[in-house]
């Protein structure tokens, strides 16, 4: 029997697949057809087909003992419609898939669910697992479409006999990101260093490995019925601010940025400017993103993952240097990073 990896051919899928790998296993890989060779160069048995597809779920989850779930639309233009077809409907077909196999379910969530901006009012380590929801924005389609997911998964579990546990990072980077690692390395390469407020605060930032790690740790625990949630939001020991952090890329890059300080009344400016630009071009759509990622740059990271580390035993296996060194290890050139 395997594991059943979805999404594998993105940034936390292919993560797990080499966690997987390194533990002994051959997973197997539900993916599109773009992705059989890259999921195939981490030993993985290719199952092409949709995610939404129920046909393929028959077939991809015959004969595996657990599923790990990290398929989704995340960074997209795509409609709530769209977003709710692929995160929420895809998430339901793999609890039928898990129900049928007798699979244990591992869903890749986000903190995204508890709501954006407002949660950084809570504090260092302020926000557990049981931290009250918060409202979510009309226009947040991410957010929407996983805390929906999650509930479903919840609903289901509560029937019994269904072991479900949710990850939820927040900001993932590594080695294959397209997302927030590519863009950083493309403004270090541009010689643009950002150095935002005070810098000191710690982001809720966590490399894909260490996320893989916290997957295997729930793969490797005893079966429980019913969900369970654990925040995944940090790297090892020793911890970086947000100066050392971007710092620690530009270094391990091999690049000398010009350091700009951005006030942090600017970045405020900004965002308002950003605002009513967005209403105008799509109106309700980014108002509230922008409001978030300013939390999210300049405040300290609110998640608490002592859960995870008192109920799995999880320690992250990469601290932010090595993992940063890691990410960055095919950018390196004489003249630079890639863009």
């Amino acid at each position: 029997m395997t594991v059943l990896v979805t999404g594998a051919g993105g940034l936390v899928g292919t993560h797990v697949l080499e966690a997987l790998r390194a533990g002994g296993e051959r997973p197997r890989a539900l993916i599109r057809e773009h992705s059989r060779a890259s999921v195939e160069r981490f030993g993985a048995e290719p199952f092409v087909g949709d995610v939404t597809d129920a046909v393929t779920w028959q077939h991809a989850a015959n004969g595996v003992r657990a599923i790990v779930h990290a398929a989704a639309l995340v960074a997209s233009h795509e409609s709530l419609a769209e977003f709710t077809r692929v995160n929420v409907g895809g998430t339901r077909l793999a609890i039928e898939a898990a129900r049928r196999t007798g699979a244990r379910l591992i869903h890749i969530s986000s903190v995204a669910v508890y709501g954006r901006a407002a949660v950084y009012a809570a504090g260092e380590h302020g926000v557990t697992e049981d931290y009250p929801l918060q409202p979510l924005p009309a226009s947040d389609f991410y957010a929407r479409s996983k805390r929906a997911a999650e509930q479903l998964l919840r609903e289901d579990a509560a029937r019994g006999g269904l072991a479900v546990v949710a990850i939820r990072p927040n900001v993932i980077y590594g080695e294959r990101d397209v997302l927030f690692t590519r863009r950083l390395v493309a403004n270090l390469k541009r010689g643009f260093l950002p150095h935002i407020g005070p810098g000191t605060n710690h982001l809720s930032c966590v490399y894909a490995g260490n996320v893989a790690s916290a997957v295997v740790a729930a793969l490797d625990a005893p079966a429980q019925p019913g969900f369970r949630a654990y925040n995944v939001t940090c790297d090892a020991p020793p911890r970086l601010t947000q100066r050392e952090f971007f710092a620690a890329f530009a270094e391990a890059l091999g690049v000398r940025p010009r350091r700009i300080r951005v006030p942090v009344a600017a970045i405020r400016i900004g965002v308002r400017c950003w605002s009513v630009l967005m209403r105008v071009v799509l109106p309700g759509r980014y108002t509230a993103l922008g409001n978030s990622a300013m939390s999210f740059i300049l405040g300290e990271n609110p998640y608490s993952v002592d859960r995870i580390r008192l109920e799995l035993g999880w320690e992250p296996p990469f601290d932010t240097r090595t993992a940063i060194a890691r990410a960055t290890a095919q950018n390196k050139s004489p003249g630079g990073a890639r863009a």
